[in-house]
């Protein structure tokens, strides 16, 4: 076989495999009902936390949905079968739910565990591919994740299945946020770190220069002065405020290239001779990703902060935003 029919052969592989794990998960979509709201009223009304257990590849999709949970509104946590008879069953509390993921549904690490959830009054949530299973029999509601087949040509590694489990994860915790009405705040403080993070936490008042930092003259400045303001701050612009450091325009490079179309004596000119009158402006309080999409829309590189009573307070560019990780 010549190289490139091979090439082909191992996209068509994996094109095989991305169609049947495609046909697994819609096969979910018909499949939910009053198991479903079950479930999610189950997990709605918990006081504790939801207790996530399986073992092997059950197991590794299970600490996924446990974090997308608990990233989502709903406090969960990822308890390993094998573990908890060995002490970790300690984690689960008065008030937990517990959810256990087994494709067959006779996993006996999970099996020999199930009693003490019962014993502890747990209210039992199953995900299996068989319903007449013993976990699915024993748990107070039972999700479905059978899939026909495989994806493996073995019809042995779990694929498909696990592809099927995951989705449903998910849509257990999508339906959670938004029946709670899960917003982007709440959202971020469970994401602080990371470009996430920064977008959704970052105000502009923690990028914005203030102080000794912050480019400001009069509208009666010599041009010299203003532009020694200005290189001396390097943030490519001065605000020009007036006695009550409100501002009444801005200077940048672009005004003073054409400043210098027009001939203008430079020693005898004056701010108000050659700033642009007003300037975009942002509050301090507003998000800095806020500060960027204002940026892109007047194609602005920088940006007066003015607080509510419209006096100067600070001010920011590009540069600022970047080095914070919000652009």
């Amino acid at each position: 076989m010549n190289d490139a029919a091979d090439n082909q052969r191992l996209i068509e592989m994996g094109r095989d495999v991305l169609r049947i794990e495609a046909r697994a998960v819609a096969a979910l979509v018909d499949r939910l009902g009053a198991d479903f709201e079950s479930a999610c009223r189950m997990l709605l009304a918990c006081t504790g936390r939801v207790v996530i257990s399986g073992v092997g590849k059950s197991g590794h999709v299970g600490g996924k949905i446990a974090a997308t949970l608990a990233s989502t509104g709903t406090p969960a946590f990822f308890l390993h079968a094998a573990e908890a008879s060995h002490g970790d069953l300690g984690m689960v509390a008065k008030g937990d739910v517990v959810l256990v993921i087994s494709y067959s549904g006779e996993t006996a690490e999970l099996l020999t565990i199930l009693p003490l959830f019962k014993r502890m009054g747990a209210p039992l949530i199953a995900m299996t591919g068989n319903p007449q299973s013993t976990l699915a029999r024993e748990a107070d509601v039972h999700l479905d994740i059978s899939v026909p087949a495989e994806a493996c040509p073995l019809n042995l590694a779990p694929t498909a299945s696990t592809t099927a489990t995951l989705a449903m994860g998910d849509a257990l915790a999508v339906a959670l946020l938004k029946h709670r009405g899960f917003t982007e705040a709440d959202f971020a403080r469970s994401h602080p770190g990371g470009a996430l993070g920064r977008r959704l936490l970052l105000r502009v008042a923690d990028v914005m220069r203030t102080g000794d930092d912050l480019p400001m003259v009069g509208p009666d400045t010599p041009l010299p002065e203003g532009l020694l303001e200005m290189s001396r701050k390097r943030l490519g612009m001065t605000a020009v405020v007036d006695a009550d450091r409100r501002v009444v325009g801005i200077f940048t490079d672009g005004d003073l290239r054409r400043a210098l179309d027009r001939r203008i004596d430079v020693q005898k000119a004056r701010m108000a001779d050659v700033m642009t009158k007003g300037s975009r402006s942002i509050g301090p309080q507003e998000l800095a990703a806020e500060a960027v999409l204002m940026m892109e829309k007047h194609a602005v590189n920088g940006l007066m902060v003015l607080d509510a009573g419209g006096v100067l307070v600070g001010a920011l560019n590009v540069h600022d935003l970047l080095r914070a990780g919000v652009m």
